[in-house]
């Protein structure tokens, strides 16, 4: 980042699950505010509503930099920006975040509802007697598969996981767990668009799930619930 990047402001809002009515009225704000708002098209699906003199800036994996580098030679003219981002911002917006800050020097966080709050609720569970692990991580999911095996074995928490589309979904992780030595019969809870009005649950055991032939929605988590 250079030294004229020092100055420059930017606010990255975590726009909730999915659902608009889900955003917060904090990130709204922001967001009917803003010159120019950036963030993958699915995600600015959210919030375009509220958009309602600002420039909608859609990216993809592939441009993001492009995207990105455009939003702040907008803020260097005197634009306000807010990027967006799935869910809550720390639980799975770090590569997003680390991108921004790399042009940003200031920059302002509005976390959102995260999808492991919806599960939680789904399920009936505890955030407190729950363990969360993320595999959207763009690097080697070894140490993460590890982690989740363990605690499995464990036996001590309820478990909420984030699968990584699309190379790593519910149903290879199924698999890579039988093959690992947890019972093919543990039960298993795969949720789909949570918040969504086309909101799926999926429950069943982890053989089941790794025969399971119909694709999930990159949008999915799973819940391991401690056995009663």
């Amino acid at each position: 980042m250079n030294m004229a990047a020092n100055d420059l402001h930017v606010t990255i809002v975590g726009v909730g699950p999915g659902d608009p009515e889900m955003l917060t009225i904090k990130a709204q704000k922001a967001v009917e505010s803003a010159d120019i708002v950036v963030g993958f098209q699915t995600v600015l699906n959210v919030v375009s509503s509220w958009v309602t003199n600002g420039e909608l800036c859609p990216m993809s994996y592939r441009d993001q930099d492009k995207v990105l580098d455009y939003a702040q030679s907008q803020v260097k003219a005197g634009k306000t920006c807010v990027v967006c981002a799935w869910g809550d911002l720390n639980v799975s917006a770090r590569e997003l975040l680390e991108r921004v800050y790399t042009r940003i020097g200031k920059v302002t966080l509005i976390p959102g509802i995260s999808s492991i709050q919806f599960a939680a609720a789904r399920t009936g569970i505890f955030m407190e007697e729950s363990l969360f692990i993320t595999l959207h991580k763009r690097a080697d999911t070894g140490a993460d598969l590890e982690e989740l095996i363990h605690h499995l074995n464990d036996g001590l928490r309820n478990i909420i996981l984030l699968p990584r589309p699309f190379d790593l979904m519910p149903s290879l992780i199924a698999t890579d767990l039988i093959k690992a030595g947890i019972p093919a019969t543990r039960v298993v809870r795969v949720y789909q668009r949570l918040s969504f009005s086309d909101e799926q649950c999926w429950e069943g055991t982890l053989g089941e799930l790794g025969n399971y032939t119909k694709d999930f929605s990159d949008l999915s988590i799973l819940v391991f619930r401690l056995p009663e």
